[in-house]
Formats: C-alpha cells, sequence, structure tokens
C-alpha cells in the first residue's frame, strides 16, 4: 500500500517539479537582465527631455540635473536630480520620469510673478508663495507692491500677496498696485483710478463675493474690509 501511495504522491508532484525545474534557469535569466541592465551601458541615458521652459534656459537646467552619461536607467537618482532643478530660483517644481528605454524626462513648473517691489538693487519678483525669485523687469500686467518692508520674510509682504491672490480674477486683472501699510490694511489701487479698500485677508471669500457687484456702481473708492457693510465714496 505504501508503494502504491507513494506513486500517487509522485505523481501528483511530478507538475510542481516540471514548474521547478523550468522555474531555476528562468530565475537565473531574468537575474542575468537585471545585472546587465544595471551594470553596463546596454540601458544608458541617451536623451534628456525638459519641457515646461518658459523663462529659463534649457541649459541652465541641463548643468543643474548632472545627468550622468553612460549610466544606466536603473542608477540615475531621479528624486536628487528634480531636487536640483528645483533648486534654481526661476523654478517652482520639478519631476524627472524614466522613459524606456533610454530617456530622462524633466517636467517643470516655472515660478509666476504675483507682485514685484522696487529697491536700490532693482525690481524685485515675488511669487504667490511670495518667494522672491528674481530681481529683474516684471512682465506687463504685474501689480506693484508698496509697503514700508518688502520681502518675502515680511509678513505684511505675504499678508499683501494672499490679498491678491484671494481677488477675484475679474478684480485682480485690474489691479495695477498693492498697498499695504499692515496686515490688516490692505488696498488694491486699479488701474482706472479706483481704490478697493481690502483690509486684511481674514474674510477674504466672502470679501471676493461682494467686490466685483460692487464695482459696478459709481464711485471711486471701494471698502469691502468688512463684507456686511460695504461703503462706496
Amino acid at each position: 500500500m505504501n508503494t502504491v501511495r507513494d506513486r500517487a504522491r509522485w505523481a501528483a508532484d511530478l507538475p510542481v517539479r516540471r514548474i521547478a525545474l523550468w522555474g531555476v534557469p528562468v530565475v537565473v535569466l531574468v537575474l542575468i537582465l537585471l545585472v546587465v541592465a544595471y551594470f553596463t551601458p546596454a540601458l544608458a541615458v541617451r536623451t534628456v527631455r525638459i519641457e515646461g521652459l518658459r523663462t529659463v534656459p534649457e541649459q541652465q537646467v541641463r548643468d543643474a540635473l548632472k545627468v550622468p552619461e553612460g549610466r544606466s536607467m536603473l542608477r540615475i537618482d531621479t528624486d536628487a536630480m528634480a531636487r536640483r532643478a528645483a533648486a534654481i530660483p526661476k523654478i517652482h517644481s520639478a519631476r524627472v520620469q524614466r522613459t524606456f528605454p533610454s530617456t530622462v524626462r524633466i517636467t517643470v513648473e516655472e515660478r509666476t510673478p504675483a507682485v514685484y517691489f522696487e529697491s536700490p538693487q532693482g525690481t524685485h519678483l515675488l511669487d504667490g508663495d511670495s518667494v522672491e525669485y528674481a530681481v529683474e523687469p516684471p512682465p506687463p500686467g504685474v501689480p506693484k507692491l508698496t509697503t514700508a518692508h518688502p520681502g518675502g520674510s515680511d509678513p505684511v509682504t505675504r499678508a499683501a500677496v494672499a490679498v491678491l491672490d484671494a481677488a477675484p480674477p475679474g478684480l485682480r486683472a485690474q489691479v495695477g498696485e498693492v498697498v499695504a501699510r499692515s496686515v490688516s490694511d490692505i488696498e488694491l489701487r486699479l488701474t482706472d483710478d479706483r481704490t478697493v479698500l481690502w483690509g486684511g485677508p481674514d474674510d477674504s471669500v466672502r470679501k471676493a463675493a461682494v467686490v466685483l457687484p460692487v464695482l459696478t456702481r459709481d464711485g471711486t473708492v471701494f471698502d469691502v474690509s468688512s463684507p456686511d457693510l460695504v461703503t462706496v465714496k
């Protein structure tokens, strides 16, 4: 009986034995291919594609990326490359991807100026995060910031940028200057010589909801600092 049982068990195990027999060479082959791909130029980087640039020179990004020539795609550190690209002042973020067999793709998002301010050193650009990232002439349509101590670390500057960001697009497109005397005393001077007294960044959702209807009235000064009691002069 034991012989019959042994034969039956051996017959039942036969498919497993065959799988194991064929599986070993397959595993070895996969390991060999991985070693070849990892340590040889078979999957070396041959093309670097950079997308999203508008004002930053492409060569500056390539220099920052430091893509290693001849190194396997599997061995490049995409996170480190993205951090180096994002360290360029005008770049807000960068993403690095492998596109097999041999292309590294970099997608960047450049900073967009929200306001500018003047100083003896020149015209400083700040983005929507209040990051001061360039000293150069502003693009058309970017409003001027007027405050006592402008800069990315200044609370009043950050409040002014937050107010401008909260303003509805229809109003933001008309702003020529943001005057910030304190974090709670911010006004938007429009290009047609009208002024919107906004106050501080608090309650900006309600202020944004009432400001455009109020601007349809006759007047030159529109006070929405208290959205429950809007006044026009």
